[in-house]
């Protein structure tokens, strides 16, 4: 047999190894993707939830605090939807806005004592996605 055909042999059997070597670790990388989104995420929605379960307690003291939690609340959502490129992380994300939409809407009207479970339930699902 000459050099030649071993030769290529040993490159296409290099170029398969590889090949087996790195579909693993493009694939993993989707995962890592959304372990660093969900960590990303549910970090500033804990912040947000907790932030806002505040100032609707400490609605009599500053009623402006509602307002501003919110608005804190919807940059740090926007920031989020351009960060993740999971699709359920994403929908969660959105399920948050509204929530927060619903609470604006609840409080502009005169309630000092919004219904906070859309934000919780979105908060929630958050970590359901971001459990492994």
């Amino acid at each position: 047999m000459s050099a030649a055909p071993i030769r290529r042999r040993r490159i296409t059997l290099a170029l398969a190894a590889t090949a087996a070597l790195a579909l693993p670790l493009t694939a993993g990388c989707g995962a890592l993707d959304k372990a660093l989104d969900c960590v990303q995420t549910a970090d500033a929605i804990a912040g947000s939830v907790n932030d806002l379960q505040q100032a609707v307690s400490n609605a009599g003291d500053n009623p402006l605090q509602i307002d501003e939690t919110l608005n804190d609340i919807d940059n740090k959502l926007d920031k989020l939807a351009d960060q993740t490129d999971n699709a359920d992380l994403s929908k969660a994300v959105d399920d948050l806005g509204k929530g927060v939409d619903n609470v604006r809407t609840s409080v502009k009207n005169g309630d000092n004592d919004p219904d906070l479970a859309p934000i919780t339930d979105a908060a929630s699902e958050i970590g359901k996605i971001c459990t492994p």
